[in-house]
């Protein structure tokens, strides 16, 4: 399987953005960044870590596999705005290109890797994903994503995430919540997860399972990568 080119993720957080009636800077507060970051990735000038990005998606509502899907109009549901009203649905056309692909995006960035995230949710990957098929998201501060399958109608994240020496899931160091249940299991490395109050050392063959919306962070400390499986199932 060869990846498709990359959707503009940028371009389809700000039309989320704009159908809300959201401002840049009402979207950063949400997020806890700021203005100018969301507009660079807006942009696409700059890359969003694991934690920016479940803070965007869960501020806009939306999941992360609508976030990437390129194939077909993107429906936004209805949220409240800062006003406390809520705006009515929007539907917003397909950009005219073939399903899963956004001419121009640079080979290399940010949003040619979210490419392998840009699926239709209907399309089914599987039953049998090879090493050689999987679709790769590379995102900031030396995480990678490599999705292992998805069955269609359901909302799930079936992982392997690999975290390079120094990685973390936050840049700032902040902890990142979202909505759903998080399970992994390391199969090499060294993982420390930040829960809340509490810090964990993962080492091979461990296991961790939580609510998502827990205040979480992982980061690699160690001098060799932590790869591991991860299943993330969003509840909303």
């Amino acid at each position: 399987m060869s990846p498709a080119d990359a959707p503009p993720v940028g371009a389809r957080i700000r039309q989320v953005r704009l159908a809300r009636g959201i401002s840049l800077r009402a979207l950063a507060r949400e997020v806890g960044v700021s203005a100018s970051l969301i507009s660079q990735i807006e942009t696409g000038k700059s890359q969003p870590s694991v934690s920016t990005l479940y803070a965007i998606t869960t501020a806009l509502a939306i999941s992360i596999e609508a976030l990437f899907d390129a194939a077909g109009p993107a429906v936004v549901p209805p949220a409240a705005t800062a006003s406390g009203t809520r705006p009515a649905t929007a539907s917003h056309g397909a950009s005219g290109t073939a399903p899963g692909t956004a001419p121009g995006a640079a080979p290399g960035t940010v949003t040619h890797a979210l490419a392998a995230f840009a699926a239709d949710p209907g399309r089914r990957i599987g039953p049998l994903v090879t090493p050689g098929d999987r679709e790769v998201l590379e995102l900031d501060s030396g995480v990678v994503w490599e999705r292992l399958g998805h069955v269609p109608g359901t909302d799930v994240d079936f992982l392997q995430v690999t975290y390079r020496p120094g990685g973390a899931s936050s840049s700032s160091g902040g902890l990142m919540r979202h909505p759903g249940t998080e399970y992994g299991y390391l199969t090499s490395g060294e993982l420390v997860l930040t829960l809340g109050f509490d810090e964990y050392t993962l080492r091979p063959g461990d296991a961790v399972c939580f609510e998502s919306t827990t205040p979480h962070r992982y980061r690699n400390d160690g001098d060799v990568p932590a790869v591991g499986v991860w299943f993330v199932f969003s509840d909303t």
